[in-house]
């Protein structure tokens, strides 16, 4: 077989393969979880959280390395080999690394989206991501940003508020209401977002000179 015939019959062995992400998927969101609650409990500039961020930083540097060899070299893998929770936790680290790693492999996870390797909830996440990144609207409503100036969460503006549930149900997204509530203890007011995507356009216009 080869060195590399025996390192691509091993690497993709669907037990080896579930065990590498499965350690991934620990290593990366533990320490997350774990930030989130220190930053819930002593702040968000805390030393404790602090401490956590930095473990999050060491681990996702390893992992994103292994989660570009595995893409790099042999593509997207199947469902039928990691799992949902494989591919969440590729996603996962592809949604945390920089905007240029994300913008990266974009093509390839439309792709897998188009194959029915990934489910597009994933790939809507990084669009909003790359969009935000890039200070664009986001279309699906995923990602919160911390606002110093007011020390508070909340949603990036988003693009035309009012049919953002529409788009999510085309993807197979529940209502934005009910995902902010779930995952961020956030209530959505349509009202409030809509000024402030108004806001967010009038400010980015000014700033274009247009």
């Amino acid at each position: 077989m080869g060195l590399t015939g025996e390192l691509k019959a091993q690497e993709m062995n669907p037990s080896y393969l579930k065990a590498v992400l499965d350690t991934i998927y620990t290593t990366e969101q533990t320490p997350l979880r774990m930030r989130d609650s220190l930053m819930r409990k002593y702040g968000i500039e805390s030393e404790e959280a602090q401490k956590m961020q930095e473990l999050y930083k060491k681990n996702h540097a390893i992992n994103e390395k292994k989660i570009r060899h595995l893409l790099d070299t042999y593509g997207w893998p199947d469902r039928v080999l990691i799992g949902e929770r494989g591919s969440l936790t590729i996603s996962n680290v592809i949604q945390h690394s920089d905007n240029d790693i994300r913008i990266k492999y974009l093509p390839m996870m439309r792709e897998a989206v188009q194959e029915n390797k990934l489910h597009p909830r994933f790939l809507a996440r990084a669009e909003d991501r790359i969009a935000t990144e890039r200070g664009d609207l986001q279309l699906y409503g995923g990602q919160m940003k911390y606002y110093p100036e007011t020390k508070s969460f909340n949603v990036w503006p988003i693009y035309d508020p009012r049919n953002i549930d529409k788009r999510r149900a085309a993807i197979g997204l529940g209502p934005i209401a009910e995902h902010l509530k779930n995952r961020f203890d956030f209530e959505w007011d349509l009202d409030e977002q809509i000024k402030r995507t108004k806001e967010f356009e009038k400010a980015r216009k000014s700033r274009s000179g247009q």
